[in-house]
């Protein structure tokens, strides 16, 4: 069927290898728009096939939809939301189907999904208008940390996929020419349409060991960005002393989002290092949050 995809479209096209235990295969399309937007039609439609009543959940819904869920870099995704919410509903309008952008990344990525459900020729025009969005939006998308479907590992514990003894499995890259996730170093890449286009990094430094000097950017929701600063600045220094990563946060919001851009320089496994920790920060925040007891109006 991928074959199939990529003859009739003119895309590069590859799925993820099966993770034991993990039920979520990626399914990465490079190419040009048209084609990238026709491949997700056919996709959709192969889908609609194979579980024609399943909807998002399990649940029933038109025999006549389906959903696809699309990675998006979180730094881009207020580009396909808009300006309250304007673009999205432009988008939904246009194509006649109905999306939700889910607001936490996934885990150890800069990724966040959209989830479209619609018929397959809606969700081929849908798919051309948010790949529309990527390429005008396109520096953003710089530094994503590709989600790689992986067992989780607490801390600590066994660690999986070659990981360190902090715990993060390591980073893969996604390619879009068959292959599955290569086990290699964080590269510079650019979502368009759902691809992934790896483009050349600046000239490299080099650290003390020898090893290149990579650049990552996340951003934060601005309500999380003291938990992961700390007091007196305790957090984030913990987090660039454990993890040898420089690591510099921008004075002022990047958007009318305010969210707050924390840039990572560092060796590959420095960088990787300090994203989890990050992450661990956030998502204990977000723990914490939650089990919190709600005040009384």
């Amino acid at each position: 069927n991928v074959a199939d995809l990529r003859e009739k479209t003119g895309v590069r096209a590859g799925v993820s290898k099966v993770v034991q235990g993990v039920h979520d295969r990626v399914l990465t399309v490079t190419g040009p728009l048209d084609g990238i937007a026709s491949a997700y039609g056919i996709v959709a439609d192969g889908l609609l096939k194979g579980a024609p009543q399943m909807g998002m959940g399990g649940v029933n819904m038109s025999p006549q939809t389906h959903p696809i869920r699309l990675l998006i870099s979180h730094n881009q995704m207020g580009t396909i939301i808009g300006r309250q919410g304007l673009k999205i509903k432009q988008i939904q309008d246009a194509s006649s189907v109905r999306m939700v952008a889910q607001k936490e990344m996934l885990p150890q990525s800069t990724e966040r999904i959209v989830e479209i459900q619609g018929t397959p020729d809606g969700i081929q025009k849908a798919v051309w208008e948010i790949g529309k969005c990527l390429i005008d939006d396109e520096q953003r998308g710089y530094g994503t940390v590709l989600y790689n479907p992986a067992v989780r590992v607490q801390a600590g514990g066994p660690a999986p996929n070659g990981a360190g003894n902090y715990g993060a499995p390591r980073s893969f890259n996604r390619t879009g020419n068959g292959a599955d996730f290569s086990d290699a170093p964080a590269t510079y890449t650019r979502r368009t349409g759902g691809g992934d286009i790896t483009s050349k990094p600046p000239p490299p430094m080099t650290t003390e060991d020898g090893e290149d000097v990579q650049t990552q950017n996340i951003s934060i929701p601005a309500d999380r960005v003291g938990c992961i600063i700390g007091r007196g600045g305790s957090k984030i220094s913990e987090i660039r002393r454990s993890s040898g990563a420089r690591i510099s946060i921008a004075k002022a919001p990047h958007d009318e989002s305010g969210e707050r851009m924390f840039t990572i320089t560092g060796s590959a496994s420095a960088n990787e290092k300090a994203l989890y920790l990050l992450y661990e920060n956030l998502e204990a925040e977000q723990m914490r949050r939650s089990q919190a007891p709600q005040e009384s109006p």
